[in-house]
């Protein structure tokens, strides 16, 4: 896998973290799975029911930047 960062669960191109599968960032168990956005839109289906949680509830923890 080419680019500027490495995934300390891929070797060999392979995913240490999903049962060894080719490595495909973003994919389901991906720890990059709804933290990012992907250009490919069906790996941002998390992050968009996270985001529509925080705007249906904006006193969570994770939106409320006193909180932290």
């Amino acid at each position: 896998m080419g680019g500027a960062w490495g995934c300390p669960h891929e070797e060999d191109d392979r995913c240490g973290k999903v049962n060894g599968i080719p490595c495909d960032p973003g994919m389901k168990g991906c720890v990059l799975h709804g933290r990012f956005v992907f250009a490919n839109d069906d790996k941002n289906e998390r992050l968009r029911q996270k985001q529509a949680r925080q705007a249906a509830d904006p006193a969570t923890p994770e939106s409320d930047p006193a909180a932290e």
